[in-house]
């Protein structure tokens, strides 16, 4: 307790030498602002100490250099009775040239020893910056370069966004024209339905028969498609049969053979195909050629009269 009341005190003491006149701004006085403010005090004091040695060390410098310029005065007035009051206002002034030189070079003093080498390192330096400059230069000459052509990119990039956003606004139109229009046709639609419903119930309810129904048709004409893209075999095969010579009985046999089969692929399932079923295939007894035919055909040929069939 005795120790954090006596932070407290020197912090506070700090505080009032650091600020002087001016009003301490307040602060939360708690242990862990005065242990803070207590670490800024002790390296304040450090910095100040290391300040004064640094100030102190300068000092005995400038009286140590005082103390040669006076012995260098003073053997100068004893050799060859010369002091710089003496001098005219020319010489004076190439003296202090001297002076400013030594300064400005840091040299130790004004020898012509002390003088070369700072010289030396002084063009040396010269050509170094002279050296970078160049390199610089040339850096700025590339970033130009590229600044040029970024700035071409930019307004490239610039004409096509504004190219962009017009065919965007365009696209975004046809857009909404299209929506407006699906909109448009799925009520149409939902009202054909409607009436589609409307009217197929208004049939039913009449009796039509369901074979004329859409769906019905549309089965009838695929079927349709179907049984004539399987007579397309029948077409090319009958077309081989063209070039041979024509035998009246044989023509007759194959003909309606080709027809019943066709007939019963066509109408299986109905009372057509029952029908066909039933009717006679009439050939001539002695003529082996029809026979052959027929069953050539898959269809077995009676001569005479009699039934037959696929």
């Amino acid at each position: 307790m005795e120790a954090r009341e006596e932070k407290e005190t020197q912090v506070a003491a700090w505080l009032k030498k650091i600020f002087g006149d001016h009003p301490i701004p307040q602060y939360e006085v708690n242990p862990r602002t005065t242990e803070i403010l207590y670490h800024l005090l002790e390296r304040n004091k450090v910095r100040d100490r290391d300040v004064h040695l640094v100030i102190e060390d300068l000092k005995q410098k400038a009286s140590e250099y005082e103390s040669e310029a006076k012995h260098l005065q003073d053997l100068l007035m004893e050799s060859v009775n010369f002091s710089p009051a003496n001098l005219s206002s020319t010489g004076s002034r190439y003296l202090n040239a001297l002076v400013d030189s030594a300064v400005a070079l840091e040299t130790k003093d004004t020898s012509l020893a002390s003088f070369i080498p700072a010289v030396n390192d002084l063009t040396s330096d010269l050509f170094r910056t002279k050296s970078k400059n160049e390199e610089i230069k040339l850096e700025l000459g590339k970033l130009e370069k590229n600044l040029t052509a970024t700035l071409v990119l930019e307004k490239c990039l610039q004409e096509d966004l504004k190219k962009a956003e017009l065919h965007l606004s365009t696209e975004r139109a046809k857009v909404d024209n299209r929506l407006q229009n699906m909109d448009f046709l799925k009520a149409k639609s939902e009202e054909f339905r409607f009436g589609i419903k409307a009217a197929e119930e208004q049939l039913s309810a009449r009796g039509m028969d369901a074979s004329l129904s859409h769906q019905s048709l549309l089965a009838l004409s695929e079927k349709l498609a179907e049984l004539k893209r399987q007579t397309v075999p029948l077409k090319k095969k009958l077309e081989s049969y063209l070039d041979l010579m024509p035998v009246s009985v044989c023509v007759c046999v194959c003909v309606c053979v080709c027809i019943k089969c066709f007939s019963l692929t066509f109408f299986k399932g109905t009372e057509w195909g029952v029908l066909l079923l039933m009717l006679p295939l009439v050939a001539p007894a002695d003529d082996p050629c029809c026979r052959q035919k027929g069953r050539d055909e898959g269809c077995d040929v009676w001569p005479g009269a009699g039934p037959w069939a696929s």
